[in-house]
């Protein structure tokens, strides 16, 4: 047990640096998200270049000059209100001589010096509107990061005696988390895992999935059964949540060398790859209800027990990987995909797998995804990262 109270305290020793860490990448993203207001107004200092080169060629002023209003118009765009101000200053100073040379009657001038003037105004407000909306963007962006190293902690390459590889892809990308959970963490009683879906999306899923991750991590830690943690996370949700809320998920433990136990909530099923090569299923013998709605249904998950040997691979995910579809409407195939890119690495093979799934649906998810695949390295494996460390 003091070993869980050491790893423990290191978890809540690292997470302050963690989120520090976050808020300076957050940080960084801030700045460049306004940066584009500090450069130089090029092509709305190159509008004007060809207003007044077709002004000197054409030799009249009032055809083309009133197009110098589209400088600042444009530069309101990317640049900040006092870029947009110089671009005005120069489309004006430009209009008065080029329309005292080519003799363009005064109130005509004064006319087209107002259009100017007045669009410059207007487009340094919109300037400042948009400069106002990056900013609050930015800080968006910040919290919204933060919340996802708080909720979804990172997993590191090696957790226990697993290789480890994560990927998670919220649907919509500015939101950075959504309603896809999953943690893995060492505990008394082995590694213990859990990925599962929270019914819905926006904030009322991710305070859902927050619950579900507080719930798993303590019970985790105190209860030696896995169904009994499973109990617990039911209990939790059967207070908390509305009648038509439930979350599937997969919960898997390894409480001793060569055994996992994987306990089933409605969710799908993970992708079993052994050393041979061979690919399974691990399909529920007796399917069991989501969270929180056993107490409609009166089922109890069962808890399997599989073999888990040195070179095993287990792949959890949610239903934003197979549901994925492309332009025929075809789902994504999983299982062809895994077995395609499988290999030593789980790193490696997520990467690909992942990659393979936003060429299949053209670049963009449209739900929530996670991906959670673990390894057990064999001897040999072990030996051979040895070497390379060394």
């Amino acid at each position: 047990m003091s070993q869980a109270r050491d790893h423990g305290d290191d978890h809540w020793t690292t997470r302050p640096s963690r989120m520090r860490a976050a808020g300076s990448r957050a940080a960084a993203r801030g700045r460049a998200v306004t940066q584009p207001a500090l450069r130089t107004p090029v092509l709305p200092v190159l509008i004007i270049s060809a207003v007044v080169l077709a002004d000197l060629v054409g030799g009249a002023g009032m055809i083309w000059l009133p197009l110098l209003a589209a400088g600042p118009a444009l530069a309101a765009t990317t640049n900040s209100p006092r870029g947009v101000l110089c671009v005005g200053l120069l489309g004006a100073v430009l209009g008065v001589l080029f329309g005292l040379r080519d003799g363009v009657p005064e109130g005509e001038l004064a006319a087209v010096l107002s259009a100017v003037l007045a669009v410059t105004l207007a487009s340094g407000l919109a300037s400042a509107l948009r400069g106002r909306r990056e900013r609050v963007l930015a800080a968006v962006r910040s919290v919204a990061e933060t919340a996802q190293h708080a909720l979804l902690t990172p997993v590191p390459a090696t957790v226990g005696p697993f290789q480890v590889a994560v990927r998670y892809s919220a649907a919509a990308a500015e939101a950075r988390i959504g309603g896809d959970l999953y943690a893995l963490i060492p505990t008394p009683y082995g590694v213990r895992l859990i990925v599962g879906d929270v019914r819905g999306k926006g904030l009322p899923a991710v305070g859902t999935a927050a619950l579900v991750l507080g719930v798993f991590r303590e019970a985790a830690h105190d209860e030696p059964d896995l169904l009994a943690v499973v109990e617990r996370v039911e209990r939790s949700l059967a207070r908390n949540l509305g009648p038509d809320d439930f979350v599937t998920a997969v919960v898997a433990g390894y409480p001793q060398a060569g055994q996992l136990e994987v306990v089933n909530c409605g969710h799908a099923p993970p992708l079993l790859v052994r050393e041979c090569g061979d690919l399974v299923a691990v399909e529920p013998a007796h399917p069991a209800p989501p969270l929180g709605l056993r107490a409609l249904s009166g089922q109890s998950p069962d808890l399997q027990v599989l073999s888990f040997a040195d070179g095993d691979q287990l792949l959890l995910y949610t239903d934003g990987v197979t549901e994925a579809r492309d332009r025929c409407r075809a789902f994504y195939p999983l299982l062809d995909g895994l077995a395609r890119h499988v290999s030593e690495e789980p790193e490696r093979t997520l990467t690909a797998l992942h990659d393979d799934l936003l060429a299949h649906v053209g670049g963009r998810l449209h739900d929530d995804a996670a991906l959670l695949l673990i390894r057990k390295p064999s001897v040999v494996d072990s030996m051979k990262t040895q070497v390379t460390t060394v």
